[in-house]
């Protein structure tokens, strides 16, 4: 454990400028965002019925949760940006912290990509690619500028989100065709077999267990209120308070959700549906809300993608000042306050693999990463000492538990890439070890 334990260490030129409710808009924008969208639909086809989807949300929202808790805990005690990079490095060792710190940058990257094509998709879906590309642009300069206006935009972004997704539900929730559909509540969609999925009829634990990984990622936003821990005004106070208000009115948002969609589709019409919003308000009688709901849809990937550019940005950061990334990309800039050389490299690697790649491949690509990362916060967070700050025990062991198996119910292609970015992470440290063994 390195000195650091004691006390965060100031970087010169990051500015605490965030209050509590700063830090639960970001949180906010990065949960509500794409996802709900989008996730509801696979989820509710792995899970085999109605049934099946409301416990996965309630298994995703537990494991969110004890995430939450056990990340809220460490950032008070390490308030510096870089998040669970940090976190293992100080309570478990300088590999665990790469590893996080790896897995969070490759994942999230990709993450960003699907985020940037979700808005070319909804915009103009003849010219995606070159939309999403726009996207980055655009917000890698707004955040370039500084992280208050980043939070101001998305408090903008997240106000609209939310009436949008209001709107739905109000609206599926008082149709006549949310009584109509009530006996398909519960029913499993009716689809051709493929590896991962249950047969129709009922609930499988195996399909609760990857419908609650698909939706897992909806809630995973509240680490970006932990990677700006050098940015928040008072944050032992501050970011424990912010993560748990910022989850707890995403869940309910997603359960609110949920409940509409299945109450007009019924599980069937849900897991076979392409644009679940969408599709909802148009069964409920009400098509011209439509074009709100994609608006609000590319909104929403804007949000993500906003916070994901923010969140990455300072594990960049963190991990160029302690060398395991280039040190180049520590440098923060003397007038704005960011870092803005971690930011123009995050941006143009996102441009790249925006104008290239392809959504379902990005998303694939960044899930078994990201639960890699918290399930080293969870193995952190056991590691406190009750002056510490340690939440109850109970909260660690699940939340580390909770990240392993659903990283391995995940669909096999992403558990093999996932796995094969940690590998390659790994091997670097293990090649940056023996190049500075060597430099001794």
């Amino acid at each position: 454990m390195s000195g650091t334990a004691e006390g965060a260490r100031e970087a010169p030129g990051l500015r605490r400028r965030l209050g509590t409710g700063d830090a639960v808009v970001i949180g906010l924008g990065s949960m509500i965002g794409a996802g709900v969208f989008a996730a509801f639909a696979p989820a509710a086809r792995a899970a085999g019925a109605g049934a099946g989807l409301l416990l996965g949300l309630a298994l995703a929202a537990v494991v969110a949760y004890c995430n939450a808790t056990s990340s809220a805990r460490l950032a008070a005690r390490y308030p510096e940006s870089g998040g669970t990079y940090v976190y293992g490095r100080e309570r478990l060792g300088e590999f665990w912290g790469h590893l996080a710190g790896w897995g969070f940058v490759v994942g999230k990257t990709a993450s960003c990509a699907a985020m940037a094509l979700t808005v070319g998709l909804y915009v103009w879906p003849g010219q995606a690619h070159a939309v999403a590309v726009a996207a980055v642009v655009a917000l890698v300069a707004v955040n370039y500028a500084g992280v208050r206006k980043t939070a101001w935009l998305t408090r903008a972004i997240v106000a609209v989100v939310l009436a949008v997704l209001a709107a739905v539900v109000v609206v599926c929730l008082t149709s006549g065709e949310a009584d109509a559909a009530r006996p398909a509540f519960w029913s499993a969609p009716a689809r051709e077999a493929s590896p991962g999925d249950v047969s129709p009829g009922g609930v499988s634990p195996g399909g609760v267990l990857q419908a609650a990984g698909l939706l897992f990622f909806a809630f995973a936003g509240y680490a970006r209120i932990a990677t700006l821990g050098e940015e928040v005004r008072d944050p032992a106070r501050t970011i424990p308070r912010a993560i748990p208000v910022a989850l707890g009115i995403t869940l309910v948002v997603y359960a609110a959700v949920a409940v509409a969609l299945l109450g007009v589709l019924g599980g069937d019409a849900l897991g076979r549906a392409t644009a679940p919003l969408a599709d909802a308000v148009r069964a409920a009688g009400v098509p011209e809300l439509v074009p709100v709901v994609r608006v609000g849809a590319a909104v929403a990937a804007l949000g993500s993608l906003l916070a994901l550019i923010l969140g990455v940005s300072r594990t960049t950061l963190a991990m160029a000042r302690d060398r395991h990334l280039p040190s180049v990309l520590a440098a923060v800039h003397p007038r704005f306050g960011v870092p803005h050389r971690a930011e123009l490299a995050v941006g143009a690697v996102v441009a790249v693999v925006a104008a290239t790649g392809d959504l379902r491949g990005a998303i694939g690509f960044s899930s078994f990463g990201v639960l890699a990362y918290y399930a080293v916060a969870n193995a952190s967070a056991w590691t406190l000492g009750p002056g510490e700050g340690r939440p109850p025990r109970i909260v660690p062991v699940v939340g580390l538990a909770g990240c392993v198996v659903l990283a391995f119910a995940l669909p096999l292609a992403s558990v093999v890439s996932g796995a094969a970015v940690l590998a390659a992470g790994a091997a670097s440290y293990g090649v940056r070890r023996a190049l500075a063994a060597r430099g001794a």
